[in-house]
């Protein structure tokens, strides 16, 4: 199980839902129809406005990147899942499991990312309509989003090597069905600082400065919204932003349940954990946007 040299193990073992093995068979259908709507959804969705040149506005291009995002993060999550319920496969291997990890914590650092843009998004349409499309140019709306994808790789590209080199003496149970790095980080043996500093600065620097500024983002476009003078015209435009904002709480609510958790809750009840991360998961597999 583990390398004499460097204390490494082999594999790792994922936790499903433990007590509940005898009923995995009525989880597979309900798991593998949403897995397959998730996909074809997420999919869709960006090719649908690419074929439809009607479509071609940053409001609807921000929301194929969203989809792209929810894609890789289900796409990611998914095969262990699935592997569990459908093959009892509770295995992964080392290097499997920090691929995995990060999967999904680059594609969820850039949907915080485009949610973040989506706001700005909103906030020119309702401040400068007759600018928008002039602002929010085709070739701004790919740079940011080629500078969101950029910032995810350099801010996750250390984390496995990081995890690689630690040491692990024993515990090789995971508290999930994927590998998440705030759960990895809880099993070396080893001093794991300077992980735990780079963790915390990848989420104070990511989910922590893209929250505080989608609140400014808001604060900005319920005042400009409160300033039209018509009732029907501030209706409608801060309907236009209802969507957007229940994406927003239910995608940072369970992904900071999930790290509280883990901070703050390390010896509460593994169900407590398992039904939280459970949250978190089938979000993206039923946000299609």
């Amino acid at each position: 199980m583990f390398s004499s040299s460097q204390f490494t193990p082999e594999y790792f073992l994922l936790t499903g839902f433990p007590g509940l093995e005898e009923q995995y068979p009525w989880f597979i259908f309900p798991f593998c129809s949403t897995y397959l709507v998730a996909l074809m959804g997420n999919s869709l969705i960006p090719l649908m406005i690419k074929k439809n040149i009607s479509l071609h506005q940053p409001m609807y291009l921000f929301l194929a990147m969203l989809a792209f995002a929810e894609l890789g993060v289900s796409a990611s999550t998914l095969p262990t899942v699935l592997g569990i319920f459908l093959f009892s496969a509770k295995n992964i291997c080392f290097e499997a499991c920090l691929l995995q990890m990060f999967s999904i914590h680059l594609f969820s650092i850039m949907e915080s990312g485009v949610l973040l843009a989506m706001s700005v998004d909103r906030f020119v349409a309702i401040y400068n309509p007759l600018q928008y499309t002039a602002i929010l140019t085709l070739p701004r709306i790919a740079g940011t989003g080629a500078t969101l994808g950029l910032k995810s790789v350099m801010l996750m590209f250390p984390l496995p090597f990081l995890l690689k080199h630690l040491l692990f003496c024993g515990n090789i149970t995971l508290s999930h069905s994927y590998c998440l790095h705030s759960d990895l980080i809880q099993l070396p043996c080893g001093a794991t600082r300077p992980n735990s500093i780079l963790g915390l600065y990848i989420i104070t620097s990511t989910f922590g400065l893209d929250s505080r500024l989608l609140t400014v983002s808001y604060v900005l476009i319920l005042c400009t919204g409160l300033g039209i003078t018509s009732r029907e015209g501030r209706w409608k435009a801060l309907n236009t932003c209802v969507s957007h904002i229940c994406a927003v709480l239910v995608y940072y609510v369970p992904m900071i349940s999930v790290a509280l958790v883990h901070c703050f809750l390390k010896h509460t009840a593994p169900a407590v954990c398992l039904l939280v991360a459970s949250v978190y998961f089938w979000y993206h597999l039923c946000s299609t946007p």
